[in-house]
């Protein structure tokens, strides 16, 4: 049914800015771009919009919208509310790691997670970006039958205290 990721979508603040960041710093090739004028129930979009797509080597996408007649209201957050993570080679995390710290972007980590080691960048919406690399066991690590992940949930969810917070 679900054969896998085309693209996951996010607005920008300008599409040139996201293109650096995305194609010269992080190397994902910009593979298309739409303008959108009208959308498909006739509305129009003002000024346009346009829809960039940044491809990863599984041919997979990561895409930005840029709406310039509509603000862009980044709220600001927990690095968990909102990350895109990606996957690297574990000698390309180093790489990007003193890629960074050299062209004087926040960079943080390496963080061990024991199935994967991260690293942190903010791209230039404001986005967390994660670049993982998995760690030998990682397979094992991930799989439920042998991690008891269900578990885990059933017991987080049993303790977890009561939430005011609510969608």
């Amino acid at each position: 049914m679900i054969k896998g990721l085309h693209h996951n979508a996010y607005r920008c603040r300008d599409s040139e800015e996201t293109r650096k960041f995305y194609e010269d710093f992080l190397g994902l090739p910009l593979v298309h771009t739409l303008l959108i004028e009208q959308t498909k129930t006739g509305r129009t979009t003002g000024a346009g919009v346009l829809h960039t797509f940044f491809q990863l080597d599984d041919g997979s996408c990561l895409a930005f919208f840029e709406a310039p007649d509509m603000p862009f209201a980044f709220k600001d957050q927990h690095d968990f509310d909102l990350h895109i993570a990606l996957e690297v080679e574990p000698e390309h995390l180093e790489r990007m790691f003193a890629k960074g710290k050299s062209e004087g972007r926040e960079v943080r980590g390496v963080s061990d997670h024991h199935f994967i080691r991260s690293i942190y960048f903010r791209d230039p919406n404001g986005y967390v970006i994660e670049l993982a690399a998995k760690v030998p066991g990682q397979e094992s690590a991930m799989d439920p039958t042998k991690n008891g992940a269900r578990a885990k949930l059933a017991d987080w969810q049993a303790r977890k205290p009561a939430s005011s917070a609510t969608a």
